[in-house]
């Protein structure tokens, strides 16, 4: 393994050479840094000439100029990073520093749901192949991954934006549209779940019947006005939480796996009372990391010392437990501070925001904090997730169709295996194997390609940093810009190739 990692180390540095003195050529062959001060008509203007000369080393031949802006960039290895001097005189790592921080919180946020979205949604189209569910998730597929980001942008500000903000001055959601989404509803639950005529229509009405309860629930409380899970909804989601990840990771059967859930559910049900009415009050982001940390520990230890034979299964369970019951005590001391972050006079009661990353001079406590944040990255998160979702979704899909029909499922179903432990154990680990190079990929080109959303979202991070760099004729924000994509993109590759090894224990990485 560390002969593995040292040889790949060896060959990305040389990568990452060819591709930085490449693209500094390129780069200074396209930007004119002295072009504003000749068009410009200041009584100085040979002396600012002269001193951005000095400033960026314009004297020196640009072949050896690349030579001393890489032993700045090497600097990185002993912790002193320098990539230079913008035309301003500000420090480039400065600037890199706040728009990498900036880019990442949106781009982290709306990976994972895509891959975790995309993945479930692909492996279910694939185990109801060809029904309505799988055509209807075909359709949107396409059209997500064939609509442009920046109009998707466009119709996320108008619709889920513009549209919801106005809704919320009189939220009650009208017979009709109530009517409609019981429908949908039902005809997706029937979709999905497989068998009998007669199973799937029950389906339909379970579904149908849920979502008009729901539905007519919100508008008898008002919710959308003053959202809550409060306690009731926190227990039955822990509970269906403990039920749920259990069946899907070790199945019902394994009793000792489902007791070991329910402790660690009925642990996060005891643990709520004093995280709403006392820890809430005095919650930092720093509290609130190690308490989220310490959650996930506890229903890992839980599941180990109770589990059956297979411990580290049931760690795994109670430990996603922990995190679902967790995320959400978390969410609904969130929701407490809606009204509030509503009725704030920064806000003016139109909390979806369209541009910028954060609400200026807003205040409050960290709840508040944390709901403007989630305000902003909402519209970019869901651009950036329908696009990656339509192409995991369709790769998943396809490679678990190809797993599904190999000697080996065909041999597990026919020793008798339930259908999750054939999907889950058997099919889904392999299907994962070419899904990890795409995954790898997607978050190396995630960042570069994150430059148009941010844009339309006035989001100040890689993208707009990118782009103040190439308007103002500036080489030193574009090259921090491609160097940091390459390394994201020399990366990724690495991990997923160690992820192969992980996933199938016939590839050595040796």
């Amino acid at each position: 393994m560390a002969s593995f990692i040292t040889r790949r180390l060896i060959a990305a540095f040389f990568v990452l050479l060819a591709a930085t003195f490449v693209m500094y050529m390129l780069t200074w062959a396209a930007v004119d840094p002295l072009r504003d001060l000749r068009e410009g008509n200041a009584p100085n203007k040979a002396q600012l000439i002269e001193a951005r000369s000095n400033l960026l080393d314009l004297d020196v031949p640009v072949f050896f100029r690349y030579f001393l802006w890489l032993a700045g960039v090497g600097k990185c290895f002993i912790g002193q990073c320098d990539f230079g001097t913008s035309i301003q005189g500000l420090p480039i790592t400065t600037l890199l520093s706040q728009a990498i921080g900036s880019t990442i919180q949106l781009v982290t946020v709306a990976q994972i749901l895509a891959i975790i979205l995309g993945i479930i949604v692909g492996i279910t189209t694939a185990l109801r192949q060809y029904s309505g569910y799988d055509y209807v998730v075909t359709f949107f597929s396409f059209l997500f991954f064939s609509l442009p980001i920046f109009w998707v942008a466009v119709l996320l500000k108008q619709f889920v934006a513009i549209g919801f903000n106005d809704w919320l001055g009189s939220p009650e959601i009208a017979i009709p549209v109530i009517i409609g989404l019981t429908v949908l509803s039902g005809f997706f639950w029937f979709s999905v779940v497989g068998g009998s005529p007669k199973r799937r229509w029950a389906s339909f009405a379970v579904g149908a019947a849920a979502a008009a309860a729901l539905l007519f629930y919100f508008n008898a409380v008002d919710w959308f006005s003053t959202p809550f899970i409060g306690p009731v909804g926190v227990v039955l989601t822990a509970v269906a939480a403990a039920f749920g990840v259990t069946a899907v990771s070790v199945g019902l059967k394994d009793r000792k796996a489902l007791i070991a859930a329910l402790v660690t559910a009925g642990l996060g049900i005891v643990a709520y009372f004093p995280m709403y009415y006392f820890l809430s009050a005095y919650m930092t982001l720093p509290i609130f990391v190690g308490l989220a940390v310490l959650t996930v520990v506890v229903g890992a230890v839980i599941g180990f010392l109770l589990g059956g034979k297979d411990k580290a299964a049931s760690a795994r369970t109670s430990a996603i437990v922990a995190f679902v019951v967790g995320g959400v005590v978390a969410l609904d001391c969130h929701l407490y501070w809606w009204s509030a972050y509503v009725g704030s006079s920064r806000v003016g009661g139109r909390p979806i925001a369209t541009v910028g990353s954060q609400t200026p001079n807003l205040g409050g406590n960290f709840w508040i904090q944390g709901i403007d944040t989630f305000t902003h990255l909402l519209l970019p998160t869901i651009a950036i997730i329908l696009i990656s979702f339509a192409s995991l979704t369709r790769y998943t899909r396809a490679s678990m169709l190809e797993v599904m029909n190999q000697d080996y499922i065909r041999t597990a179903r026919s020793k008798g295996l339930t259908q999750r432990t054939v999907v889950v154990r058997h099919a889904l680990r392999n299907a994962m194997i070419p899904i990890t190079t795409i995954i790898a990929l997607d978050i190396g080109a995630l960042i570069g390609g994150a430059v148009i959303t941010e844009f339309v979202f006035g989001w100040s991070g890689m993208g707009q940093l990118f782009q103040k760099g190439l308007n103002s004729q500036d080489p030193g924000p574009v090259m921090a810009f491609f160097v940091v994509t390459g390394l994201l993109a020399v990366v990724f590759n690495l991990v997923a190739d160690l992820l192969y090894a992980a996933l199938d224990p016939r590839i050595r990485v040796s």
